[in-house]
């Protein structure tokens, strides 16, 4: 079937836009029931309370970046929205293809872009998230909120994850090989390991039947053997609050690293692009624990960004979903069961 109207919604956190924006955007993480589990009474106003007291701290990590105070998530997906665009625009010549953005704690916010959606007058909808694994945290918080939101034309069908997509493991995987030989150039004689570093959730999650850990697992799996690495770890970044997270943490590793005397490249095997977790926290923090812990050389793999395999992942994700409806991975989904994935729901139901 040719001459339809397609609607491809790409989903992501977000992140400010400038200084002025730091607070109200981190107001809107909080308060999100998929962030903090608690009634909205209780919530709401410890959202406030928590993005009063990390605006600053926040703002100056922002100020870090080159993007004006903000975040550079925007630009950076728009620009995969472009390059999705043009694929699919040869991958579906006969059809008429739009991608239209929406972020969960930042403008275009769910609302907007579901009005947006709606006046295109779409035949067809896909759902495609930039969260190559499923979470309770990020892509079942987006698509609730969508849900919400679109009350516009159209038959939607979601793609709910695509852990081991192969365009998205060789992109990740061609980062790493790249880095690897650029590290090993200037260790001389000393070992480099490969730090795949995902955001880390808190174990409870887990125990409630979120998929992500098992996902994050799948991914590094296929990442490692089709960069044909001998030594590698999956660790975990950016944890908040006192819960236990999942480990080991992305310090941790770096330290364990210094005691072997190997150096480190790491890459950020959770991320599509480049944001204040990479820029930030990887580069300039963890960079300077690796110093510290006498880690040399200390190399980070780019986000793979607009890196034609990926792209190209994200089109066949987007082309072949179109002859069903309701939620399916693209790929290798879920192994074993979890309560919280919603193709196993569907297909159970």
């Amino acid at each position: 079937m040719s001459g339809r109207r397609i609607a491809v919604v790409l989903f992501n956190l977000g992140g400010p836009d400038d200084a002025a924006s730091v607070r109200p955007f981190l107001f809107n993480l909080f308060n999100d029931p998929a962030i903090i589990g608690l009634p909205g009474f209780v919530r709401t106003p410890l959202a406030g309370l928590i993005s009063s007291r990390r605006e600053k701290s926040a703002q100056a990590n922002y100020a870090m970046m080159d993007a004006g105070g903000g975040s550079p998530l925007k630009s950076e997906t728009r620009k995969q929205m472009a390059a999705l665009d043009d694929r699919l625009a040869d991958l579906l010549p006969g059809d008429e293809v739009r991608s239209f953005l929406t972020m969960r704690y930042w403008y275009p916010l769910t609302d907007e872009t579901a009005v947006d959606v709606a006046a295109f007058g779409p035949d067809e909808i896909v759902l495609l998230p930039l969260y190559p694994q499923f979470s309770t945290t990020t892509t079942a918080s987006s698509l609730k909120a969508w849900k919400t939101a679109y009350a516009g034309s159209g038959r939607s069908r979601t793609v709910c994850c695509y852990p081991a997509a192969e365009g998205w493991v060789a992109a990740q995987a061609e980062g790493v090989r790249a880095r690897l030989a650029e590290a090993q150039a200037m260790a001389c004689d000393r070992e480099i390991r490969v730090l795949f570093s995902a955001h880390g959730i808190p174990e409870k999650l887990v125990s409630r039947g979120d998929p992500y850990q098992e996902q994050i697992e799948t991914t590094v799996a296929a990442v490692a053997a089709a960069a044909g690495l001998s030594d590698w770890r999956l660790c975990y970044q950016s944890r908040v609050g006192p819960m236990k997270w999942l480990g080991p943490s992305t310090p941790e590793a770096i330290h364990e690293a210094g005691r072997d005397g190997v150096g480190v490249v790491v890459t950020p095997i959770a991320f599509v692009s480049e944001h204040i977790e990479t820029l930030v926290e990887l580069d300039i923090e963890y960079g300077e624990l690796a110093h510290a812990a006498g880690v040399h050389p200390y190399l980070r793999v780019p986000a793979v960004g607009v890196a034609e395999p990926f792209i190209a992942a994200l089109a066949g994700a987007v082309a072949t979903s179109l002859d069903r409806t309701g939620t399916a991975p693209f790929g290798q989904g879920c192994r074993a069961r979890w309560s919280a994935c919603p193709w196993q729901a569907e297909k159970a139901a």
